[in-house]
């Protein structure tokens, strides 16, 4: 199973730890673990390149744990609107996103969300 814990302070959505296999498959053929693989690139890159945003991620391999924050979420740290919205609604988005999918997928997947302040 993979377990997702998404980081939110004051309503706003900044940040995800993901870890674990889901189990759906084979590895290396296990298409829910590519589905989220790929969301979670997407939005790193988005951030990184799109929005021109910092975003701070690890990926631990042998562990198979991934963790993704990003202070241009928060408004303590960014004050562009713009960007800020930005950032933290393609957060909240692949939030919904994994939340529909819970439907499907809820033997493979947990989807939690923690409220705390930021953490580097």
């Amino acid at each position: 199973m993979t377990k997702i814990v998404f980081f939110r302070s004051g309503g706003v959505f900044y940040g995800f730890e993901e870890q674990g296999h889901t189990g759906y498959g084979e590895a290396g053929e296990d298409i829910l673990c590519a589905a989220i693989s790929s969301m979670t690139m997407l939005l790193i890159n988005t951030i990184e390149v799109a929005y021109a945003s910092r975003v701070d991620y690890s990926i631990e391999e042998g562990d198979t744990r991934i963790r993704v924050c990003s202070k241009a979420a928060l408004p303590e740290f960014e004050s562009d609107d713009y960007k800020r919205y930005a950032v933290s609604g393609i957060m909240m988005g692949y939030y919904c996103q994994l939340s529909d999918m819970l439907e499907e997928y809820g033997d493979y997947l947990d989807v939690t969300v923690q409220d705390k302040p930021y953490e580097a």
